[in-house]
């Protein structure tokens, strides 16, 4: 029952099957036979068939969401049970917005540290390609925005706050400025990411808010096509300095805060909402916990460090 249950859920993925029997790994006509033998054992019909798939009865799209859940806990249990005897092991699939990569280590390698048999697999993708893949079992965990857009029903935790900064060279028009405004960045020539990702849709959002229009000259869903222009000169762009820094950026970029307003948004881990939690993803979920609460204590020091240098 379950390998049918899995072979249902990836012909409603790839809504294909002949896709979906090569994701699985068996033959078309073992497929369709699987699906058949599971509508037979419910005893409803599942698939809207033609001469080819044409999507999911009712029923199917109500059995897709037992068989999430089924399949989920299958995978649970027999995880639990490895991990009972060997110790955490196994790989995690991570799927991550552009502008949230280069804090991912800061996951993955005390994790590893911790469970030397634990892989990691990182995936570049949208905020809805990471919601969408983690409802279809596709990821165990994704790092995405937790306040601007819904994400349905997921366990999260918060992990840092973007702040956005205007990303230029020196010499540049506006790189002398301690500050600078959303509607001011608008006149930049400026390279951003694409339409489809929520960093870009936040920038549209606080723009229009200052009644300008943002008008890239070049577009790109990479942060490295986007830190190669600015550093011609030629370009500005829009981004966390987390995210700037991570490159390592020299003396001739400029890192500048936009205000008016200073807009926050929140970035942290998801996992799908069920009790209990795989080992491998309640031990990554500690581990954001475990950064969270470090990141706080440090915040704590610097503060009282500098309140000390002022007294």
């Amino acid at each position: 029952m379950i390998d049918k249950l899995e072979f249902f859920i990836a012909l409603a993925r790839e809504q294909h099957f002949g896709r979906a029997a090569e994701e699985c790994g068996v033959t078309q006509p073992t497929l369709s036979a699987a699906i058949r033998q599971l509508e037979d054992q419910l005893g409803v019909m599942l698939v809207q068939r033609g001469s080819r798939y044409q999507g999911l009865t009712p029923e199917g799209q109500r059995v897709l969401e037992w068989a999430r859940r089924i399949v989920g806990d299958a995978r649970t249990l027999r995880e639990e049970m490895r991990a009972t005897r060997h110790g955490l092991a196994g790989h995690i699939r991570l799927a991550v917005i552009p502008t949230a990569l280069a804090m991912v280590q800061r996951l993955t390698e005390p994790f590893q540290q911790r469970h030397p048999n634990v892989t990691f697999s990182v995936l570049s993708r949208t905020s809805l390609q990471v919601l969408s893949l983690l409802e279809n079992l596709e990821i165990d965990a994704g790092i995405t925005y937790l306040d601007n857009e819904p994400l349905g029903r997921v366990t999260s935790v918060p992990l840092y706050s973007e702040r956005y900064h205007l990303i230029t060279a020196a010499g540049t028009p506006l790189a002398d400025r301690d500050t600078v405004s959303w509607s001011e960045v608008a006149d930049l020539r400026l390279c951003l990411l694409t339409a489809d990702m929520q960093n870009r849709r936040i920038i549209n959002q606080h723009m229009a808010e200052a009644g300008v229009t943002p008008k890239p000259t070049l577009e790109s869903n990479s942060m490295i096509v986007l830190f190669s222009h600015i550093r011609t000169g030629k370009w500005a762009s829009i981004m966390p300095r987390n995210v700037a820094e991570s490159f390592g950026f020299t003396e001739a970029i400029r890192m500048i805060p936009i205000t008016d307003p200073d807009a926050q948004h929140l970035v942290g881990l998801v996992a799908t909402h069920r009790e209990p939690h795989t080992p491998l993803v309640s031990g990554l979920l500690h581990e954001a916990r475990l950064l969270v609460a470090a990141q706080a204590f440090d915040r704590f020091f610097l503060s009282t460090d500098e309140t000390a240098a002022l007294t």
